[in-house]
Parts: structure tokens; sequence; C-alpha cells
């Protein structure tokens, strides 16, 4: 994914949602009515922090999943760049199909659960989504919001596996391989956007200071 030549390269800011109190016990996907935990609220706030650390006026905007728990996530930074959260649906989580709801050590007991670790792309939730349409989705959302917002920072907040799958394009590594990218709670991976093509700044940072994280 490239930006179109002579086009501004833009820096975006993958902010994956707060901590909820199912976040490592449950694979909650879209279910709706989920919402950040006490540290979840906490984290989203010194993310918010982190980034209006760049400068004022360095984010132009902030983008999110309408899930609830993205949402939170993006109020707080919204609020501390004076800006307003946008809602794309781009940006949704994984639709996990049947597997929606169920602990995730119950999942891990199946069959299928070493073809989602291993071999990925050839996998599809059972009634959902599979992995290569995702990857797909969330690769086509940031390239339209990259075009949108040429030679810009922003912000969007999303989910670990969208944003683990745009890591992973952007590196030019195989979705197969992506399940090796670690994107935990409210941790932010920067990625700049450019007609030579992406440059990844830094993945799954989760407390030192943004401002370093530029190409060299």
């Amino acid at each position: 994914m490239a930006c179109t030549k002579g086009q501004k390269p833009t820096t975006v800011l993958l902010v994956r949602h707060g901590r909820t109190p199912t976040t490592g016990q449950v694979l909650p996907g879209r279910t709706k009515g989920l919402h950040l935990s006490e540290e979840g609220t906490a984290q989203a706030k010194r993310a918010g922090e982190r980034i209006a650390a760049l400068g004022e006026g360095k984010v132009t905007a902030v983008y999110a999943s309408p899930m609830e728990r993205t949402k939170e996530t993006a109020a707080p930074i919204a609020s501390a760049t004076g800006l307003r959260v946008r809602s794309n649906q781009g940006l949704l989580e994984a639709d996990f199909g049947e597997w929606t709801g169920r602990e995730l050590k119950e999942l891990m007991k199946l069959p299928e659960w070493s073809q989602v670790q291993r071999s990925p792309s050839s996998f599809r939730f059972p009634g959902g989504e599979s992995f290569s349409e995702m990857q797909h989705r969330i690769g086509s959302t940031i390239q339209k919001l990259v075009v949108d917002h040429a030679g810009e920072t922003i912000v969007v907040v999303s989910h670990a596996d969208p944003i683990k799958a745009a890591v992973a394009d952007a590196m030019g590594t195989h979705l197969d391989l992506f399940q090796r990218v670690v994107v935990g709670p409210c941790s932010i991976s920067a990625i700049v956007y450019s007609p030579d093509g992406p440059v990844v700044l830094g993945v799954n940072s989760m407390g030192d200071d943004l401002t370093g994280l530029v190409p060299s």
C-alpha cells in the first residue's frame, strides 16, 4: 500500500482500544455493550496525553471503529488534541461469526485453533469473516484515509487483529505470519505511507515518547 505519486506522506497512529473486563478471556468480536474497564479508561487517557505531546495541531483527525470500547478509547485522544471522533465501519473488529463471545480457553481446544495460528490466510470464522477479508478491509480503509489526509498525521482506533494485519501488510509480511505481531491494549503503532511505500516506525508502543517516531 502506498500513496499516489507526488502525494505527501501521511502518518497513521494505530491505537488498539483499552482493556475491557473480558480482555484475554473472551473473543468479544462485534458484541455490543462491551465497555472499557477502569484500567482501560486510564490507558485511554494516557494514550491521549502521549499523542497530544506530539504538539498542538500535529494530529488532524481521530477515527474509531463504531464499537463502544473503541469510541471510549478515542474520546480522550480527541479531547486531548482538540478534535472530534469520526466513526468508520472499516475499522471494525473481525467478524468472528459463531465464535463471537466464546471463551478463549474453550476455543484453544478446537482443532481449527491451530489453523488460526499457523495458517490464518486459509481460515474463515464459521458464519463470519475470513482473515484475508479482514486484512483487505482494514487496508482499503487506511488507504482511503491516507488519500483524504495527505501530508497529515491521523489517529485510527481499532482492534488487535485488524491492526496486526495492517502492520503485516505495511511490512510486506505474509498474512500467515501476522500472529507473530503483538498489539497490546491501548498500544500505539505508527506507520508512514508515502509514494515509495509504507514505513513502519513503531509497533506496540506502550509508554515511550512518540516524538522520536520519525523516518530515519
